[in-house]
């Protein structure tokens, strides 16, 4: 026996002890299996799934080889390290592998894990982590304890009670907002399934309830108003809904109905094509993988559509989208890549996405310049109105988000003609004495967006003589515009929807050169309107209209 081998099965041996969890469980019993397995019914993505068979991990556009994977030397914080040390992989390795096929590729993973992180207390164990590792490592129980090594299995057993009463003590450190409900939710998961663990249940669902009080507007969205995040937070509920139910154990209704105004407020930011639209440095994403979550959650919820609290109202009409930003930015505690986009919104025709904002990388992997990050969560990356290149909401130098928009008010009605929404904010109050004032109006027929920005004077502040400002709509990848004889027109044509044609008066109208972030995080160029003229003290107001030729 080699050196290494002999010191790996030493440490197998250290952890596969028994110790004593009296702390853990008041009934003191050794919790050495799962009571119940949970059914993930959220289907993986069959791709990723293939790559992990073929030993490398995928995440945007970054791969590992697994045949190379230290975890000791992987660390955490960045996105590929996180996702490997939370297991959220097991689904995908599950969706293209049976058991017995995917646990050979599960169990050497975990096993390379125990051996890295299961003796020590170390950056792996931060409590969202473990939340996330206790959800993935239960529903996928069947890959990674297949082993006829018992003295392997007890090691996972117990490594993962050690990992449960490690966030029991440390889940309220974890960072506000799904870090922190991750957490509790790996702890109330944990208690559920182990042997000896539910009556320490009930600590665990009050702790999850202050995370999502904490976290969680009353309409279902996260104060990080990240979409993305929304996402995420959907799927670590429907995780947890799963456990109750292997456990043959009753739903709290606080958590259900988390569960589905999260879903309600997840549908509100998607897009006609499925995807999410583009917010708080958060880009489309995948939308098999958007339906695949939604589809295997199960919660039903309609689209939220005057969301008072997570800010994004949507207007639909026979198949046009929009989803406008009526909200001040996230409190930057709450999200580090919070965007100056109030007031900007985003269109689908059907399928077909016309106006979207820039993005972002999300919580992929990226090789993106850090100005180019920086610079797309300006206003000028979004759609909409910005004065004199000056963000409504200051981004400081370190990344931050300082002052700008604090109150929006928001007016939204309904008929038998349109829906209609006028917001306005005072993000420019401060620095040019103007409110900016948006009023949007979608005929019942969807085939009519009528807007106007307006620039109205407000404060001691006033400008001298007059400001520049420009009213900006970016394009969909695909979508080609031709600007009318007239310069104030453009005829938008694209593959997936019939030509929509864009008037407005009251300024000049030009094309200028854009980018998106697709969903896996890469650049894509494109295009955008661009409204440009001069507003005085007195203000001003601009009115455009999106028109849908058939």
């Amino acid at each position: 026996m080699t050196s290494d081998s002999a010191a790996q099965n030493a440490v197998v041996r250290k952890l596969a002890k028994r110790p004593i969890f009296s702390r853990l469980f008041a009934s003191g019993r050794q919790p050495l299996k799962l009571v119940a397995v949970p059914r993930d019914h959220v289907q993986g993505d069959r791709q990723r799934g293939d790559a992990l068979l073929a030993g490398r991990f995928v995440l945007g556009n970054e791969a590992v080889q697994l045949t190379d994977l230290d975890f000791a030397v992987l660390g955490v914080g960045n996105p590929v390290a996180d996702t490997l040390q939370g297991f959220s992989w097991l689904r995908d390795l599950s969706a293209a592998a049976s058991r017995e096929k995917g646990a050979r590729v599960a169990e050497a993973l975990a096993g390379r894990w125990l051996l890295a992180h299961g003796t020590r207390v170390d950056d792996a164990w931060r409590p969202d982590l473990w939340g996330e590792r206790i959800l993935f490592w239960t529903a996928y129980a069947p890959y990674i304890l297949s082993s006829r090594d018992a003295g392997y299995r007890s090691a996972l057993l117990n490594t993962l009670v050690r990992g449960a009463r490690h966030i029991e003590a440390n889940a309220d450190k974890a960072q506000s907002g799904l870090d922190r409900i991750t957490a509790w939710a790996g702890v109330v998961a944990a208690g559920l399934l182990v042997q000896g663990g539910v009556p320490r249940v009930a600590k665990g669902e009050s702790g999850l309830a202050r995370a999502l009080s904490t976290a969680q507007f009353e309409d279902g969205g996260l104060i990080s108003r990240t979409p993305h995040e929304q996402m995420l937070l959907v799927d670590r509920l429907s995780l947890l809904r799963a456990a109750y139910f292997a456990a043959k154990q009753s739903l709290p209704d606080t958590i259900e109905a988390a569960a589905a105004a999260a879903l309600a407020a997840l549908h509100g930011v998607t897009m006609g094509d499925g995807a999410l639209s583009s917010w708080q440095g958060g880009n489309p994403g995948d939308a098999p993988r958007l339906h695949a979550l939604v589809e295997g959650c199960g919660v039903r919820a309609r689209p939220l559509r005057q969301a008072r609290g997570w800010g994004y109202h949507r207007l639909s009409a026979l198949g046009t989208v929009l989803v406008i930003d009526a909200a001040a930015p996230p409190p930057p505690k709450m999200a580090s890549a919070g965007c100056a986009s109030t007031l900007a919104f985003e269109m689908s025709d059907g399928t077909q996405r016309l106006v979207i904002n820039c993005g972002g990388p999300a919580d992929l992997p990226t090789g993106l310049p850090a100005d180019l990050i920086e610079g797309l969560r300006t206003t000028a990356a979004h759609s909409t109105l910005i004065i004199s290149d000056t963000n409504s909401t200051a981004i400081l130098p370190d990344g931050t988000l300082g002052k700008g928009v604090e109150d929006v008010t928001v007016d939204r009605s309904e008929d038998n003609d349109c829906s209609r929404l006028e917001a306005g904010h005072d993000g420019y109050v401060r620095g040019f004495g103007l409110v900016h004032k948006r009023s949007l109006m979608l005929g019942n027929d969807g085939k009519e967006l009528r807007g106007a920005d307006q620039m109205m004077p407000k404060g001691r502040r006033k400008i001298r003589d007059a400001a520049p400002y420009a009213i900006r709509f970016h394009l969909a990848p695909g979508v080609e515009p031709t600007i009318t004889a007239d310069g104030m027109g453009a005829i938008l044509r694209s593959p997936g929807a019939p030509p929509w044609n864009f008037r407005c008066r009251g300024a000049n109208l030009a094309i200028e050169e854009s980018l998106m972030i697709d969903g896996r995080g890469q650049p894509v160029a494109t295009t955008q309107l661009v409204i440009q003229g001069e507003v005085p003290a007195i203000g001003g107001e601009v009115a455009w209209q999106f028109r849908r030729s058939s």
